[in-house]
């Protein structure tokens, strides 16, 4: 039964500082080095991703609590030799995210929420999705809009 079952709930998490570095040197152990020195620091990491960049670098964007955002920035300029306007920190954001096994043999999920959020006029910001769960980045000052629109995405009151 717990296959069969789409979405189990709709949370939120407020806590979370999001750190976008732009222009990283795009070559091998960078991502190694990044993230070796923020956890020797024990900063939990959640969502990554990773972009293509250009001229021969990347863009890596990171979530961590709100408490650590400040020590990661440190960390970030003392790994890296990048401008300071390229390392940024915003704690302005929240995750929002759907969870329930069997989302991977359920065709759509992803788009009902990102409907749900759309028909509110909430941005996303970041997307990470797994077998069990689809999380979004958004302003913070949306979230609860944001979760009673998913949730009645996917809870419909009869």
């Amino acid at each position: 039964k717990m296959e069969k079952m789409l979405i189990r709930g709709v949370t939120k998490d407020t806590d979370v500082a999001r750190i976008s570095i732009i222009g990283v040197p795009n070559t091998p152990g960078i991502a190694f080095k990044l993230f070796d020195k923020l956890a020797a620091k024990n900063i939990n990491v959640d969502i990554i991703l990773q972009s293509v960049g250009r001229n021969d670098t990347k863009d890596i964007t990171f979530t961590v609590a709100k408490s650590n955002g400040d020590l990661a920035v440190e960390i970030i300029k003392k790994c890296f030799d990048i401008p300071d306007e390229s390392i940024i920190c915003d704690t302005s954001v929240a995750k929002v995210s759907v969870v329930g096994a069997g989302m991977e043999t359920h065709p759509g999920t992803a788009a009902k929420m990102f409907e749900a959020l759309y028909e509110q006029d909430i941005n996303i910001q970041m997307i990470a999705t797994s077998e069990i769960k689809i999380s979004v980045l958004i302003d913070i000052d949306k979230a609860d809009k944001a979760v009673a629109a998913v949730h009645k995405a996917f809870f419909p009151v009869n």
